[in-house]
């Protein structure tokens, strides 16, 4: 039930309101001044406000604005008996929804609630949506390579500069180009993204520059390229190394004269289009082998980005797994997990060849396929679990000796116990350590099965 607010010092206008409001199913409160109305809107926040403009004391301009200065997300509706255009405008520049005049009529105050209160849940809604995906494309981490590449793209992005992003598969280079788009001067204009592998040969210069209808087999209407579309924008090349010379060629025009042809078309069309462009490939090698223009690389290498492979920020990983699984229970309602200190050190020490995204992927796999509350080794995917690299120790996070081998005896006696099912008489016997001993290891160790089963 929606809560409506009512804030006028004529009672009979309060009254005639309620009457409308809570017939129609609304919960409706009254307010007979600008204060005791900006009082109740703190107390309980509200849905919707229709709030009286010639008010004693505090007016309803005033009053307005105030409402939006506490903080309320709720549309305010301004009523007025002395309605002029000025006062309207006036209304509308500090943020009301809508100005009516009276006398109020029924039908008119119902729509008018009806429409401010679609409008309030459509703005919620594309309030959750950006955030969810701001969220999605976040760069996590902070590890010293994560901080110079944050570094290098907050120096960047402000610039119109063309850059070129490089790294292994599944390093978040689409991440980088969002994060560029993001905080540039065009962030507001479009952002296009063009997966240069994915598309075939023959469509590749007309998906990027468009067509004319007949100009092909099959181009029945005339269709806009992605640099139009990405006019005043941004235009993301992923993978341009997968993208034949000829149209190397024509993206190269573009970027050196801000000029394009559509396929079959004589007329040359400008566009303003700041290129982001992405490779996992090493284009010096590329351009030996011929397969890759010397004068593009140039042209799209005037800002070089490297994304650092999971291997080169390890101690990210855990700041990750949180990111995934909570980004992961929300979305598909998945149960949110906790993983075993034994587990996440495994996944620290583990060499991720598909880096991020495959570290996105296991983590999906765990909160499904696992049964307890907590996520331990046992759960780990078989390769990670008999990935020799991940079970040796990472001899960076020892200080001292004994730390190395506290360490390594607790991982030790765990594996053990976990052997023989937890049971301390069969384990100390095959370990070939008396009973009391391997107690007060378990002391010592903090070693339970609960934590560490």
């Amino acid at each position: 039930m929606a809560r409506v607010l009512i804030i006028d010092d004529e009672e009979d206008i309060r009254t005639s309101l309620r009457m409308i409001l809570s017939y129609e199913g609304y919960d409706v409160e009254l307010a007979a001044s600008g204060p005791a109305g900006l009082e109740a809107a703190r107390a309980t926040p509200c849905d919707l406000v229709f709030l009286d403009v010639k008010m004693p004391g505090m007016d309803g301009l005033e009053a307005l604005e105030k409402l939006k200065a506490q903080g309320s997300a709720a549309p305010v509706v301004v009523i007025s008996g002395h309605g002029t255009l000025q006062t309207a405008v006036q209304a509308t520049k500090l943020g009301a929804y809508d100005f009516m005049e009276k006398p109020l009529e029924r039908d008119r105050v119902l729509l008018v609630a009806r429409n401010a209160l679609e409008h309030r849940t459509l703005a919620a809604e594309n309030r959750a949506l950006k955030l969810r995906f701001e969220e999605r494309y976040r760069l996590v981490g902070g590890s010293r390579a994560m901080k110079e590449l944050e570094e290098a793209i907050s120096r960047a992005a402000p610039t119109n500069s063309t850059v070129l992003v490089m790294g292994e598969s599944g390093t978040g280079k689409e991440l980088v180009a969002h994060a560029i788009h993001k905080n540039s001067k065009r962030a507001k204009e479009p952002f296009v993204q063009v997966n240069c592998a994915a598309i075939p040969e023959e469509l590749i210069e007309s998906e990027l520059f468009g067509h004319e209808k007949g100009s092909f087999t099959g181009a029945i209407d005339r269709q806009t390229g992605k640099f139009v579309e990405a006019n005043k924008g941004t235009i993301f090349l992923d993978e341009i190394a997968d993208m034949s010379l000829k149209t190397q060629a024509k993206v190269l025009r573009v970027l050196q004269d801000g000029e394009l042809q559509p396929v079959g078309s004589n007329k040359v069309t400008r566009v303003d289009v700041r290129v982001i462009a992405a490779t996992n490939k090493n284009l010096a090698d590329e351009m030996k082998t011929g397969r890759f223009r010397e004068d593009l690389y140039y042209r799209l290498n005037v800002v070089p980005l490297r994304t650092p492979p999971l291997r080169e920020r390890r101690d990210d990983i855990p700041l990750l797994i949180e990111h995934f699984a909570r980004r992961l229970a929300e979305e598909q309602g998945l149960r949110l997990k906790a993983f075993a200190a034994e587990a996440m050190e495994r996944l620290k020490r583990y060499g991720w060849p598909g880096n991020v995204r495959e570290l996105k992927n296991t983590v999906e796999r765990l909160l499904i396929m696992s049964g307890g509350p907590e996520i331990t080794l046992r759960d780990l995917p078989e390769e990670i679990r008999s990935d020799v690299a991940a079970m040796l120790p990472d001899f960076r996070s020892y200080a001292t000796l004994r730390d190395f081998k506290d360490a390594t005896e607790r991982s030790f006696l765990v594996e053990k116990l976990k052997e023989n099912e937890w049971n301390i008489s069969l384990t100390a016997q095959r370990i070939d350590t008396p009973r009391s001993n391997l107690y007060k290891k378990l002391e010592q160790y903090g070693i339970s099965e609960k934590g560490d089963g």
